[in-house]
């Protein structure tokens, strides 16, 4: 499906004129002589709404973009303002998901958009029409903020919830970029992060106010999720080393510490940081030069029972975050939530252990 432009709201405003939005069996027709409501609101158009032997009138609230945040804020407005004798709330975006229109019917406030989908509320009667898809091209200034390099403007929050400025969430981002800090990836920009925020700012997980907060971890946790891609691999080689675990641990840590060679573990490696859960054998750490490794590592690759697996990608989110304890540096908890999370169901069981971990250590940050 070819995406389309969103429409300003002029332009929307003028398929609404032309006869161009129906939602079946309701038919809309265009009120040229508009009402005029006694208060300093204006509302975008005033519309009749027919369907069976029925006519109702609408006054309508019209947005060319429908994030969470201006949802949000066309929701309330359309619920608080005051409308002239027999007219009806009506919100009109480009689109709307099942989720906004089961909100709207609770709050007793029409919808439509501009794809065939929408919820007619009057008195006990409604009609609800869903499943047409999004049409639209995204108005964000980045593709998607929750995967790649820009989600660890999201994943900072979910190490340190609040923050003053731009600037100090830009220093916090590279100071725990492993990358960054041990390899030769350049800081990541204020740009960037300023677009990110506006984001997450819209989908209503962080707040922009005197400070700047995040609201929903929740939400933030499923955004990563859902959107999360696995790292771009260069090679991956699985060797055997003839040593304990333990042995082997500070074996890894001891070469990339004389290499200054970034080592993580990979987040599935490091669930038993986070969650009670049993791993085999097998170790699997990232590293952005395998070859450099395996040269200061006594091994045997054809070992038909390997326990060291090294996994060499330049992905940053990979080491963003990434955490020193006892002997190894493992990955952060959030990637491991990702990476279980895009298992299987016992992966996904353990997953929910590390997002009670994550979700408890916010509670305990600095508010």
């Amino acid at each position: 499906m070819i995406n389309r432009k969103i429409p300003t709201e002029r332009e929307m405003i003028e398929e609404l004129r032309r006869g161009k939005i129906s939602l079946p069996p309701v038919s809309f027709s265009f009120m040229e002589n508009q009402p005029t409501i006694n208060n300093k609101t204006r509302l975008d158009a005033f519309i009749e709404a027919s369907w069976h032997d029925k006519i109702v009138r609408f006054a309508v609230e019209c947005k060319s973009i429908s994030t969470p945040k201006v949802f949000q804020e066309a929701l309330s407005l359309l619920k608080s303002v005051s409308l002239p004798n027999g007219y009806k709330p009506m919100l009109f975006v480009p689109f709307l998901s099942e989720q906004q229109l089961q909100e709207l019917e609770r709050a007793g406030v029409s919808g439509i958009d501009l794809v065939g989908n929408g919820v007619v509320v009057h008195g006990p009667f409604v009609v609800f029409r869903t499943g047409a898809r999004n049409r639209f091209s995204s108005s964000a200034p980045i593709k998607n903020i929750y995967r790649r390099n820009s989600s660890m403007v999201a994943r900072v929050f979910l190490a340190l919830p609040i923050y003053d400025t731009v600037q100090e969430i830009g220093t916090a981002i590279n100071q725990r970029n492993m990358l960054v800090q041990r390899w030769d990836k350049k800081n990541i920009s204020l740009s960037t992060v300023s677009k990110a925020l506006n984001t997450l700012a819209q989908d209503l997980i962080v707040e922009r106010k005197d400070k700047i907060r995040l609201l929903q971890p929740d939400k933030l946790l499923e955004k990563l999720s859902v959107n999360y891609e696995p790292p771009k691999i260069k090679n991956r080689v699985r060797i055997r080393i003839v040593a304990p675990q333990d042995t082997i641990n500070k074996l890894i840590l001891k070469q990339s510490k004389e290499l200054e060679l970034p080592v993580v573990s990979t987040g599935t490696s490091a669930v038993t940081q986070f969650a009670v859960m049993q791993r085999g054998e097998m170790l699997s750490v990232y590293c952005p030069r395998l070859d450099t490794l395996l040269d200061r590592l006594d091994g045997n690759q054809s070992d038909r029972f390997p326990n060291v697996e090294v996994i060499e990608t330049d992905d940053e989110t990979v080491y963003f975050d990434s955490r020193m304890e006892g002997n190894f540096c493992w990955a952060s908890p959030i990637q491991s939530y990702l990476e279980l999370m895009a298992g299987d169901k016992r992966d996904r069981d353990a997953a929910e252990q590390v997002k009670s971990y994550i979700l408890t250590n916010l509670q305990k940050a600095p508010q």
